[in-house]
């Protein structure tokens, strides 16, 4: 029974062995493998049905299993998932256009490929799609033209963007607005906030990392004016007669996501009943726009427009407590459903469809404001269990579990962050659309994608539902198959891939993540050597971007003047053996070796130059600028939060309604917000120094890249 056990475990891909942060063996326990297998669909109660289990596990026998769609790299001989006679006969449909036939080699492999792209293959009477990749994604060189790029670039939250006339949320033309004043300061890029779609219907779920799904975008986002015009947009909030309202929510100092939520959405409702009256030419033209954004979406964007359709009409919730009917997008009750509320679903979609043109808009506008990337597209690790993701796509999705982290040593008792993960079989035999899809969407108005835990990729922490985050374990995701997509929708949107990799690494991780041309994370708090000393500039990583923090971590200054502490303190989230004083002291410490780190004492730290890190914040700051400027790092990203001097941070972990997470807005409108001479000099100094070395002749990529990868 255990050695059956064991062997069904390892077959559906869970890891039984592990180090941890600290480089401890771990292994999983008995139960933790019968609890894991029994969520992941499993039954472990008798050897029978684990053999039954393994039964469906098998590697395909004959072409009638092979999934639909194979991953290779170009320029290399492509393995069949099961064999046949080498010189069997095949015919490529290549997507640019042509075919060509040729004969399995003596291995059974198909020949190797140099054109990129997804490419029909027909053999032995079965025919596939050849995911041909290539080697490494675009890179900042290919971007920027550059053999060592040195770029800079910021890093905002979009909520927390202002404009007069925003209603309270940052949107995309306050984005398109903050994207020309940071180029004109000498950035190449703008990284934001997770853009994925929330929930319209129950907008009390506002973090931007527990999405609905993650294959559409968030519709309060939206600027309806740079479609429809400020006229359109001021009589449809006339007829509302909210505008009072909206000018309160645009004062506060914090977003109201649920009154904001309504009253946009309100307004908006009239917009569209308006927009859908008018004959003239030029509404006209705009109609067909949206109907050939619609058909676009195809499938994809109509289940998403019902799923929030029927949100609507059925209240706030989890969609797997909806009528059994309801449960299936292609149940008949669904499609009279979709027959009687065509109004309202077309309604979601003209959301979705200002809201993609306005990103499109802020992307272009960084382009044509010179620079090399542009926006930076945030891709959260999951999505929310009771979202429209899990709805429309059941079976590329787990349920009963929930994705998480082990123990480490931020967090003793693990997390659980309440998202469902895909499905490694799942997305095999769907084809990896999902993946494809949402890959797709982040790429779509961007000019690279921040991926959110990359360390998913490889194996993710799933912990079964009810259980604590100390009950979980790893299981394993196809890592090459989904690298290689990475890579070839990297290229085919000419944009960089950032991995956030933070957290506990598996060992050559990284590695592999270089050698794919993903730039890993590397940030200020965490380089650090054995004696707990901040890095030398020298030091850093040049194959990762470099930043001061994240939205999860202290900003420079609040770090600095210890509000992280003050707030964890004031929570109860210190641990036992911690105290406000003591982690005040420690900080003390700390940053004394910041500051001689940084330059700013002249010594390393002792006990007599302690007090001289009591230094003021702006001089930290721009020490810290500097510093960042210095490493070799080919892309820093600096948040805007560390470009002003903020001392709060976006979203303290381990919270909910206690810290205002995701809810601070900052006190400029976007056309102000780098406009101070301390902003303009900390920025002017980080350009002069990020450009002190003279870019090198353009890499072979950049030059050739076009007809190569097209």
């Amino acid at each position: 029974m255990k050695a059956s056990l064991r062997e069904l475990a390892e077959a559906a891909g869970l890891l039984l062995e592990w180090e941890n942060s600290d480089g401890e063996h771990c292994q999983l326990s008995e139960q933790a493998q019968r609890n894991l297998l029994e969520a992941l669909g499993y039954s472990t109660s008798s050897k029978s049905a684990m053999e039954e289990g393994l039964q469906r596990l098998h590697a395909p026998r004959s072409p009638a299993e092979w999934p639909p769609l194979l991953t290779a790299d170009c320029d290399t001989p492509i393995p069949l998932p099961s064999p046949l006679p080498p010189g069997t006969a095949f015919t490529l449909q290549l997507e640019q256009g042509g075919s060509k036939q040729g004969y399995l080699d003596d291995g059974g492999a198909v020949p190797s490929i140099t054109e990129i792209g997804y490419h029909q293959l027909q053999v032995a009477d079965t025919e596939l799609t050849l995911a041909v990749a290539p080697h490494q994604c675009y890179s900042l060189s290919d971007a920027s033209g550059e053999i060592t790029p040195r770029l800079w670039g910021l890093a905002a939250q979009l909520y927390a963007l202002r404009r007069p006339g925003d209603g309270g949320i940052g949107d995309t033309l306050a984005l398109e607005q903050c994207v020309l004043h940071a180029a004109e300061q000498g950035a190449d890029a703008l990284a934001i906030s997770p853009t994925h779609a929330m929930f319209s219907a129950d907008p009390e779920r506002y973090s931007p990392y527990s999405p609905s799904t993650r294959l559409l975008y968030n519709v309060l986002y939206s600027a309806a004016e740079t479609l429809l015009g400020e006229t359109s947009v001021h009589d449809a909030q006339a007829r509302n007669g909210l505008q009072a309202e909206l000018r309160r929510l645009e004062a506060d100092d914090y977003l109201d996501w649920p009154e904001a939520a309504r009253v946009k959405l309100s307004w908006l409702r009239y917009l569209y009943d308006d927009f859908m009256a008018r004959e003239d030419d030029e509404a006209q033209t705009l109609h067909r726009e949206m109907q050939a954004f619609r058909r676009a979406g195809g499938a994809l964007l109509e289940d998403h427009c019902r799923f929030e359709a029927l949100q609507r009409e059925l209240g706030p919730g989890d969609w797997r407590e909806w009528p059994e009917e309801l449960r299936d997008p292609a149940s008949p009750k669904l499609a009279h459903f979709a027959e009687t509320r065509a109004d309202e679903i077309g309604f979601h979609a003209f959301l979705q469809w200002i809201t993609a043109d306005g990103l499109s808009r802020a992307q272009r506008t960084a382009r044509e404001s010179g620079m090399a990337i542009g926006l930076i597209a945030d891709l959260a690790v999951g999505a929310d269990a009771g979202g429209s993701q899990t709805w429309s796509r059941p079976t590329d999705m787990l349920e009963g579990v929930s994705i998480g982290a082990p123990p480490d040593l931020f967090n003793a008792h693990g997390q659980d962050w309440g998202l469902a993960a895909f499905s490694p079989d799942g997305l095999k035999r769907s084809g990896f659309r999902s993946f494809i899809d949402m890959l797709r969407s982040a790429f779509a108005h961007a000019g690279g994608v921040r991926i959110d835990h990359i360390l998913g990729l490889l194996r993710l922490w799933l912990i079964p539902r009810g259980a604590p985050p100390t009950e979980g374990g790893y299981l394993r995701y196809p890592l090459d198959d989904m690298l290689r997509l990475v890579a070839l929708e990297s290229w085919r949107h000419r944009g960089i891939v950032i991995g956030e990799d933070l957290g506990t690494v598996a060992p050559g991780f990284r590695e592999r993540l270089t050698a794919r041309g993903i730039l890993g994370m590397q940030v200020l708090w965490f380089e650090q050597d054995e004696a707990h000393n901040f890095l030398a500039a020298c030091d850093w990583n040049p194959h990762a971007m470099a930043t001061s923090s994240t939205h999860d971590l202290p900003t420079v200054a609040g770090w600095w003047a210890g509000r992280d502490i003050e707030w964890r303190s004031r929570l109860g989230l210190l641990k036992e053996t911690q105290s406000a004083e003591s982690e005040r002291l420690a900080r003390r410490k700390e940053r004394a070796k910041l500051a001689a780190t940084l330059g700013l004492l002249g010594v390393k730290p002792t006990t007599e130059t302690l007090e001289a890190a009591d230094i003021p914040a702006s001089q930290v700051l721009d020490a810290c600028a500097r510093h960042l400027a210095a490493t070799p790092a080919p892309l820093l990203l600096l948040p805007v939060e560390d470009a002003l001097g903020l001392e709060e941070q976006a979203n303290l972990p381990n919270t909910v309604d206690e810290h205002p997470n995701w809810r601070r807005r900052w006190a400029s409108d976007a056309n102000d917000l780098l406009t101070s001479d301390e902003v303009r000099q900390r920025l002017a100094a980080l350009t002069r120094a990020r450009k002190s070395t003279s870019p090198g002749k353009p890499s072979r990529s950049a030059l050739f890249g076009k007809s190569t990868h097209e």
